[in-house]
């Protein structure tokens, strides 16, 4: 059996496109000679700058003969029929055969697909895959029609044998596939011949080309901080830099070079991310200080210098690039000590989004929602506000319109030097946290407020204005927003209403729509109508009820009148929070679907009391998940369906609810009267232990009704003949359901 090798020669690939790459020439080849017939054993791709490589090993030397039998029209149907069918086979009348069928005789076809060699396959499939090559860009050369993400110059494809290696003959675009390769661009750029995969890898390393990608990483990231090491310092981990920066060299050589003693006084995270984002440089870090001093840049060759005048050429770039960096910090500075009042005034011309007014409107409502959260995670109501109000003020920095990745982080920077709290500075940069699943959460409690506050009222604005995500796009990062309010509330064990606090916001954004239409009456109105929702109530009948008390407050002009826009307030605003308060129980599935929370579980506590608490939903999951999880649970589950289900297709077949009544007097087993006492004795422990949110107490007494409900069924029968005992009995199963259904709602979970 052959093995394959193919290798695309291109002008330079760009480094984020080359992971993805890879995986697409190795699924559409493999997939191609797969649906040919063809298999192998294994399957590896590599890139380089200059090249994708496939290499399969174990590849058929043929695909196998196949036969399918096809059967057709009856031998005395239309003769369309009879052409339509044999234009399907491909066959002429005198191949067909005739069979006896129960409906008559029938025409039958024999197809024989003759197997192919390998080569000739694999000479299609290739040719299929780099035509159809799906490149995020790509572009066309010279007079071709071929499409490639750069000028495709050289395709190597062969099958190797133990006496030797053939050329699958295709050509593309009137380029040939051969058997020759070539190295470095520089230092080794001659053609030569391979014969094998093996062949192929270690003429290139000795032509300085490292074909595998996980190899180039490595290799910079030893010699980078083998280098710190040797003088004390240590490289700034990034695996995105260390991916990418693998993807812009074929033979990594790692040099060290010096920041200008000027610029080491600029923040670590500016140094940084200049050097990152415009020079693909590592920083080098001091761990005593923990200052960015120095820099690893990977060069693309070795030269007689030693990388001397690679190195003076970067330096000379990064101080350029580094002289702008300094220029902002020194202007933002300025600003910052003046109590950034000229970018909070800036922001009042930068719009967030047209349907939901400028960063400076967001602003107020943010602050506003951070004084009435702050109590909740004990923080101070004052300090919660004034955070918020600050801590956006550097989008209009300088610093950050340069490096938009670095807001919040300057804004902490920017706090502190305006002599603002440590919490508040600390808030600058924490609120937009947590922005990945592995991000560290806000702790403080200013900096909770104030995040909690930015996400609600993104998460309420772009639900009032309909934009929420839809199917895989999320443009406004909801998804990320919801998580990351989860992950706070949860992380910090915060005990808070989230509907009272959507509604709020939800409010908010719906008069921020509707100010155009009402007057400065209207206003006032609108303002008592927050203040009441967000300190005593949610949606429904508190709701309405705050709407009807200053209804009677309000003038003729203010009237809730039907087809008002108010009057659709009414209406539509409960559904839109339900709606967003599910988007969070949705995200909050996802989140513990890693812990093996299984969904049915989730929905069973949702439909309980206080499913806007996360944290006690969560608590309440977890607990009865636990309970699920062993015999005892498991039995009781079963036990509780039967009971509902027998009581449930009594009361559809009686027109009757079976709810009151249940009377041990009219006990006629001994299995009903301690089912009688057992739930009695459940019930003592059940509710209290559920008011207290001591789930385990509440479990472990429900646990005690398995063996007694497993008892009653096998002792008796429900549907007996005297009605007097078979109503008291379906009485017996709802106290059952009753019971039981104080921890949850257990109808939702499967069996």
């Amino acid at each position: 059996m052959p093995d394959l090798l193919i290798e695309l020669f291109s002008e330079e690939i760009p480094a984020r496109m080359q992971s993805r790459a890879r995986e697409d020439l190795k699924k559409r080849v493999t997939d191609g000679l797969v649906e040919a017939g063809l298999t192998y054993a294994s399957a590896q791709a590599f890139s380089t700058p200059r090249r994708l490589v496939l290499a399969l090993e174990g590849l058929s030397d043929n695909s196998p003969t196949t036969r399918e039998e096809r059967k057709g029209p009856r031998v005395d149907a239309p003769e369309k029929a009879l052409e339509g069918f044999l234009r399907a086979t491909g066959l002429t009348r005198e191949q067909l055969g005739v069979r006896d069928d129960k409906k008559g005789q029938v025409y039958f076809a024999e197809i024989v697909k003759e197997g192919r060699p390998a080569a000739e396959i694999v000479g299609e499939v290739l040719e299929d895959t780099i035509r159809n090559f799906p490149w995020p860009k790509s572009m066309r050369w010279g007079a071709g029609s071929l499409r490639w993400v750069r000028p495709l110059h050289a395709i190597l494809c062969i099958l190797s044998r133990e006496d030797g290696a053939e050329v699958v003959p295709m050509v593309v675009d009137g380029i040939h596939a051969g058997d020759t390769t070539r190295g470095h661009r520089f230092m080794a750029p001659d053609e030569f011949k391979v014969t094998s995969f093996e062949d192929y890898a270690a003429k290139l390393k000795r032509a300085h080309v490292l074909i595998d990608p996980a190899e180039r990483a490595d290799h910079i990231w030893h010699d980078a901080t083998n280098a710190a090491f040797a003088q004390g310092l240590e490289v700034v981990e990034d695996k995105g830099l260390l991916a990418e920066v693998a993807g812009l060299v074929e033979w990594p050589v790692v040099l060290m070079g010096a920041i200008g003693e000027e610029f080491l006084d600029l923040p670590p995270e500016v140094l940084q991310t200049s050097m990152k984002e415009h020079q693909k440089f590592f920083s080098v870090r001091d761990p005593k200080t923990g200052r960015i001093v120095k820099f690893v840049t990977v060069a693309n060759r070795e030269t007689a210098d030693h990388g001397a005048t690679i190195l003076a050429g970067n330096q000379k770039v990064l101080s350029a690039r580094l002289s702008d960096a300094k220029f902002f910090w020194e202007n933002d500075l300025r600003v910052a000590k003046s109590g950034m009042t000229l970018w909070l005034q800036k922001l009042d011309n930068v719009t967030f989004h047209n349907k939901l007014g400028t960063q400076a409107q967001r602003i107020e409502r943010i602050s506003k929602l951070s004084r009435t959260i702050a109590p909740l995670v004990w923080a101070e109501p004052d300090a919660a506000a004034e955070a918020a109000e600050v801590a956006k003020a550097d989008l209009a920095s300088e610093m950050v319109y340069e490096f938009p990745e670095l807001q919040g982080i300057m804004g902490r920077y920017y706090a502190q030097a305006a002599g603002l709290a440590p919490e508040i500075a600390e808030a600058a940069e924490m609120h937009y946290k947590p922005l990945g699943p592995s991000d560290e959460l806000p702790t403080n409690p200013v900096s909770i407020a104030v995040s909690l506050a930015d996400k609600l009222d993104t998460l309420a604005g772009f639900w009032v204005i309909d934009e929420k995500p839809t199917g895989s796009k999320d443009p406004f990062a909801l998804r990320r927003a919801a998580l990351g309010i989860i992950r706070t509330v949860l992380g910090n064990d915060l005990r808070l209403g989230l509907e009272r606090l959507i509604n709020t916001q939800l409010l908010e954004h719906t008069i921020a729509q509707s100010l155009d239409s009402v007057d400065e009456q209207a206003e006032f109105f609108l303002d008592r109508l927050v203040d009441d929702v967000a300190h005593h109530g949610v949606f429904g009948a508190a709701f309405h009820a705050v709407l009807d008390k200053l209804h009677g407050e309000t003038e003729e002009p203010f009237k809730i009148e039907e087809g008002t826009w108010l009057a659709h307030l009414r209406e539509s605003l409960p559904g839109t929070s339900h709606d967003l308060l599910g988007f969070f129980h949705d995200r909050l599935k996802v989140y513990l679907r890693d812990e093996g929370l299984r969904h049915d579980v989730i929905d069973a506590c949702l439909a309980m009391k206080g499913a806007d608490d996360l944290t006690l939903l969560v608590k309440r999951a977890r607990a009865l998940s636990e309970f699920l999880e062993t015999e005892d649970g498991g039995n009781l589950l079963q036990g509780f369906k039967r009971a509902n289900n027998i009581l449930i297709q009594a009361e559809e077949k009686d027109g009757v609810e079976y709810r009151f009544g249940a009377d041990p007097k009219f006990a006629e087993d001994e299995t009903e009267t301690a089912l009688f006492a057992a739930l009695d004795a459940a019930d003592a422990v059940i509710a209290p232990a559920m008011e207290s949110e001591d789930f385990a107490t509440a479990m472990g007494a429900m646990a005690g009704l398995r063996a007694p409900i497993d008892a009653f069924f096998d002792a008796v029968q429900v549907n007996t003949d005297n009605p007097v005992v078979r109503r008291n009995r379906l009485n017996l199963l709802h106290r059952i359901s009753e019971t039981c259904m104080q921890v949850a709602d257990l109808t939702r979970v499967e069996g």
